[in-house]
C-alpha cells in the first residue's frame, strides 16, 4: 500500500502542515484521548510515542511517565515539537520500520493514527515487540475499511479512478495483533462522524492527517474542475439536514500484551 517513497511523501505532508496541524486535527484527539483508559498506572516507565506528529500526545505522557520518547518520521513535526513541548520528552527522527532502540527496553507504546500508513504493517508491530519489554504494553488507534464512505461514493459517481485510500479490514489487523509473541487484550471499533462546512473544508483536513496521498490513483495532479464539481454534487446527497457534510471515519483501537 505505502511504499518507502509514499511514506516519505506523507512525511512532507505533515511536516508542511505542523504549524497549523493542532488546530484542524480533531480526529487525532479525539481518538488519542480515547486511549487514554488503557494508559498504564504506574509512573516509572520508558513510553514511547510512535509516530508523535507535533507531540501533543507525547506531552500529556511525559505529565505520567519517567522517561517518554517521542518517534516521528517528519523532521518538521520534530521541530515543532521540540520548540513547543515539555524539555523532559526525547525527541527521535525514525521510520517505524527500523525504530531506533533496543530490544526489550520501552514498557509501554502509544501510538494514535499512526499504523494505517504502514505497509508491510507486520514489519512494524513486529518492530513494536522487538522494543517491547515482556509484559509491555502497545495502545494504538488505526483507521478501517469502510472510512470516508461517503467521499468513496461521491467520486465513483464521476469516474472509475481511485480517489480515496483504501484502509485495511479490521480482521485482517486483529489477525497481525494475535501471535505466538503477542495477545490482543482490548479492542473497541467506532464510527466517529465529523462535520464539515463543505467538501473543500473536508479535503484541507484529510491533507492535514496525510489521507491525500493514494498510491494507485491513475491520473496524477488534482482532479479536474469539471470532475471536482460532480463528485461536490454527489456528497449532497449525503447532507444534513443543517447543510452540514458529514464524513465517516472507522476507528479501531486495541491494546496489546507483549507475552514473555
Amino acid at each position: 500500500m505505502f511504499d518507502e517513497k509514499s511514506r516519505s511523501k506523507i512525511a512532507r505532508s505533515f511536516g508542511s502542515a505542523s504549524a497549523s496541524y493542532d488546530i484542524s486535527a480533531r480526529l487525532q484527539r479525539y481518538c488519542g484521548k480515547h486511549l487514554m483508559p488503557w494508559l498504564p498506572n504506574r509512573n516509572d516507565l520508558t513510553v514511547l510515542d510512535l509516530g508523535s506528529g507535533t507531540g501533543f500526545f507525547t506531552e500529556l505522557l511525559a505529565s505520567r511517565y519517567q522517561q517518554v520518547i517521542g518517534l516521528d518520521i517528519s523532521k518538521n513535526m520534530l521541530q515543532f515539537a521540540a520548540e513547543n513541548r515539555s524539555n523532559a520528552i526525547h525527541w527521535l527522527e525514525a521510520d517505524a520500520y527500523e525504530i531506533p532502540l533496543q530490544d526489550n527496553s520501552v514498557d509501554f507504546i502509544y501510538s494514535n493514527l499512526m499504523i494505517q500508513w504502514c505497509e508491510p504493517l507486520d514489519t512494524v508491530l513486529n518492530e513494536v515487540m522487538r522494543v517491547l519489554k515482556p509484559g509491555g504494553l502497545f495502545a494504538f488507534s488505526t483507521l478501517v475499511e469502510g472510512t470516508l464512505f461517503e467521499l468513496k461514493s461521491s467520486w465513483a459517481q464521476v469516474d472509475n479512478d481511485q480517489h480515496v485510500i483504501d484502509f485495511k479490514p479490521e480482521r485482517e489487523i486483529k489477525a497481525l495483533l494475535d501471535g505466538a509473541d503477542r495477545k490482543l487484550l482490548n479492542v473497541k471499533q467506532q464510527d466517529i462522524i465529523l462535520e464539515y462546512e463543505n467538501v473543500l473544508h473536508l479535503a484541507h483536513e484529510l491533507k492535514g492527517l496525510g489521507a491525500n496521498h493514494v498510491p494507485k490513483k491513475q491520473g496524477k495532479g488534482l482532479a479536474g474542475k469539471d470532475k471536482w464539481q460532480k463528485m461536490t454534487q454527489s456528497y449532497q446527497d449525503f447532507l444534513e439536514p443543517s447543510g452540514i457534510y458529514p464524513a465517516t471515519y472507522k476507528v479501531l483501537s486495541g491494546l496489546v500484551v507483549k507475552l514473555s
